[in-house]
């Protein structure tokens, strides 16, 4: 079974809201259960009942996305993959940047689709679903970067809480010198891979430039307690 931890936003925990959470849906998927609740008035994901994240903040979630398309200094109409549908906030914010061309989305948990296509997450993303330029695919990320034969300027990845520190043991690989290097083979030249995690970690900084990845930094997002959240920036080989 996974094993969810609580990310550490800047906004107020979501467990502090008043009142009794509501179910508003709860489905049995391939890696468990998964539920969308409302909580006052955010919106919550939980898996295998376990809090995995809410509507309360998306200031990272931003940050991975304005940070990856900054990278790539004026490329017109970049391609952009993002790793993790989540509450939407990272697709929503690429799609209000017409700038971008195509975007696609990979999400391995139907549920979590379904609720952003006909349910109560769609008020955050229904203009982006909307847009020509987006693509939703039901798909495992990892398998997904390992297999594909599509290629990206840049890959947005935020599936689980960083390289130190995952909580599904399938996403390790994606961290790892394998993983870096199917990153890099879907990258077009000087494309840029953002990695969001939960806490900073140099020894990844490490990894990325032995794999031969350039201009490698990180972005802080401060948070109200603990250590902040952050996205890894680099560009890819060639």
């Amino acid at each position: 079974m996974a094993r969810f931890v609580i990310r550490m936003w800047s906004m107020p925990h979501p467990y502090d809201t008043h009142g009794t959470p509501e179910v508003l849906d709860r489905r049995e998927g391939p890696h468990g259960e998964v539920v969308l609740r409302r909580h006052g008035e955010l919106l919550q994901i939980i898996a295998n009942g376990c809090f995995l994240m809410d509507t309360s903040d998306g200031r990272s979630e931003r940050l991975l996305v304005d940070a990856a398309y900054d990278a790539l200094d004026g490329r017109p109409e970049p391609s952009v993959l993002i790793g993790g549908l989540g509450v939407g906030f990272s697709l929503a914010h690429a799609a209000v940047n017409t700038r971008w061309g195509r975007i696609t989305v990979v999400e391995r948990e139907q549920a979590v689709i379904d609720w952003h296509l006909d349910g109560p997450l769609s008020a955050l993303s229904a203009d982006a679903l909307a847009d020509p330029r987006t693509r939703i695919l039901a798909a495992d990320l990892v398998v997904h970067v390992n297999e594909t034969s599509d290629t990206y300027d840049a890959l947005c990845l935020d599936i689980d809480n960083g390289p130190g520190w995952t909580v599904t043991e399938d996403n390790d690989s994606l961290y790892s010198a394998a993983g870096l290097a199917s990153c890099a083979r879907v990258l077009r030249p000087g494309g840029v891979l953002a990695l969001w995690s939960a806490q900073p970690s140099p020894e990844f900084e490490g990894t990325l430039r032995n794999a031969g990845f350039q201009r490698v930094r990180t972005e802080e997002v401060p948070v109200a307690r603990g250590v902040p959240d952050v996205v890894h920036l680099a560009v890819g080989p060639g």
